[in-house]
This record gives C-alpha cells, sequence and structure tokens, in this order.
C-alpha cells in the first residue's frame, strides 16, 4: 500500500507507528508530496495502483471562513480540494487506474430544512468548505461519464471519533490544528491537563441545550466502510455514486463533554464563546442506504 501526503494536516508519528507494525518491504511506502504538483504524474508512472482512496484536504470549517476571502477561503480551497483532485484523476486517467473512493463531507447539505439527511437531500452548501468538496464531487462524477471509473463518494460528518482497537493509533493533531479540532480530541486532552480548559463555540443555537447536535461515527467504523466500498467498486459499472453514513444518534456538545467529565472523573474548565460562522445547529444522517448496499 502507498500512501501518499504533505503531511501539512498530518503527524509523522503516526506514519512511524504504522511503518513500525508492518515492516516488510513494500507493505507501506509513504510518498511525501503535495496532491497539487507534477510530482503525481511521476508517482503513478512508477508504481501499479489497483485503486485510490482520496482522504486529502483541508478540513475544517471554521478555518475556512477566516480571513481575506474567507480565508483566501473560496481560493485557498478550491484549489486544495477541487483542482487537486482533478489532477489527481487525470493522472488516473492516463494511467488506467480506474477505481475511486472519495472521502467527502456531509457539510455538502449545508442546512437542510429536514432531518436526517439521505442520500436524496439536496445539496445546498453555507461555507467554502462544502462548497469545494461538492465541486470535487461534481468533478469526480463528470469523469466517471466520460472515462468509465468505478467510484463511490462516501459523505460523513467530521465527528470521527476513536482509536484502533489496538490503540495504537489515535487522535493526534499537531498543536497548531487543535483550535479547530474535534470536540473529542479537545474533552480529552483537557481531561489530561494537556491543555487548561475546553472551548466550546457557539451557546445560542436553536438545539436543547444551545449546543451544536452532531452525530459521530467511530473511526474503525469508517475504515471498515471504505474497505467494503472498494471492494464493492467495480470499473463502468455504477453501483453507487454516493453513500452517507454516521450512526444516526444525535448528540450536543454539552453531552459529550458531560460524559467526558463522568468518563474521566475530571472537572474539565469549559469556556462559552461565540460561535464558528458557518457551523451549523444540528446535522445527523440516515445510514439505511449504505447498511443495505455495502452489508
Amino acid at each position: 500500500m502507498s500512501k501518499k501526503d504533505n503531511l501539512s494536516r498530518g503527524n509523522f508519528v503516526a506514519v512511524k507507528v504504522l511503518q513500525k507494525l508492518f515492516p516488510e518491504p513494500g507493505r507501506l511506502q509513504l510518498i511525501h508530496a503535495d496532491l497539487g504538483d507534477a510530482k503525481v504524474n511521476k508517482i503513478f508512472a512508477e508504481n501499479a495502483f489497483d485503486a485510490v482512496m482520496h482522504f486529502a484536504a483541508v478540513a475544517y470549517i471554521g478555518e475556512s471562513t477566516l480571513g481575506p476571502l474567507s480565508v483566501a477561503g473560496n481560493c485557498c480551497l478550491d484549489h486544495n480540494i477541487s483542482s487537486n483532485t482533478l489532477v489527481l484523476l487525470e493522472a488516473m486517467a492516463a494511467h488506467h487506474v480506474k477505481t475511486l473512493i472519495y472521502s467527502s463531507t456531509c457539510t455538502t447539505y449545508g442546512e437542510p430544512e429536514k432531518m436526517p439527511i439521505t442520500e436524496e437531500t439536496h445539496q445546498k452548501p453555507i461555507n467554502p468548505y462544502g462548497k469545494a468538496k461538492k465541486m470535487a464531487e461534481d468533478i469526480i462524477i463528470d469523469f466517471f461519464k466520460t472515462n468509465g471509473m468505478a467510484f463511490m463518494i462516501l459523505r460523513y460528518i467530521f465527528n470521527v471519533i476513536g482509536s484502533d482497537p489496538e490503540e495504537h493509533l489515535g487522535e493526534s493533531p499537531r498543536p497548531a490544528l487543535c483550535e479547530h479540532g474535534r470536540i473529542s480530541g479537545a474533552c480529552f486532552d483537557a481531561a489530561r491537563g494537556i491543555i487548561p480548559g475546553l472551548k466550546i463555540r457557539g451557546t445560542d443555537y436553536k438545539t436543547a441545550d444551545g449546543t451544536c447536535e452532531r452525530d459521530r461515527i467511530d473511526i474503525t467504523d469508517l475504515v471498515n466502510a471504505h474497505m467494503k466500498a472498494l471492494a464493492h467498486a467495480k470499473p463502468a459499472k455504477l453501483l453507487l455514486d454516493h453513500d452517507t453514513f454516521l450512526s444516526s444518534r444525535c448528540r450536543s456538545v454539552k453531552e459529550f463533554v458531560e460524559a467526558c467529565k463522568k468518563a474521566t472523573g475530571v472537572n474539565i474548565k469549559v469556556d462559552y464563546l461565540s460561535r464558528w460562522p458557518g457551523d451549523y445547529a444540528e446535522v445527523y444522517s440516515d445510514p439505511s442506504k449504505i447498511r443495505r448496499e455495502l452489508n
């Protein structure tokens, strides 16, 4: 297996852990490169790939709405997500790699009028990140129509939590990115004293306790879903164009924090701040379709 990453959002410690677990020559290859540069075509020329799983993205919603032009929001994200996806697809087509599993996001749905989200929910993204991911999806679908590729687009919320069952790897964002990270990692960092307390963004949402309500998915379930998607994808035959998956159970940020306090026995210090621009009050999905078609 080859992994291509510029590690701008990654953690090289995780790579070392994996290389130690799988030391056999050729078992795990890290190619340090940017998805948008000229190395992509060379990488495909030098390796025989059967399929591609595309996870790369600048993925923090709050970050995508900051700064001039929204963090160069629209400009930076269109390049990082949409343009880079096109570079990848062109390399796949040139080297006859016909299968793609694309990791997308339920952020492409925006704030639907009705919950839960299903595959039939209309996509109306309201922030630069969601718009860029929607554009990447459209590019992939167009490529399928003209190149006979097999693809599956898996949409899920950013609330992926947990570690692998053997606890070799877990959430470990670099310090500079912790401000934009997941509530789960922040909760446990606060409980362990790694950070002085927890910052909750937004207490005035139209929810039961005023904080965001989210569905969450364990990392092991996410990995299994991608592996099943890969097993079902067939070139020149469209089985699924996209699937939405989560647990279909919604919990608020406050509920999550209280559960963390109870589990750790630590009275975590909490600061309540203004909400992130472009964030949603409530998001959860109905995963019936993916359960039915991939199990």
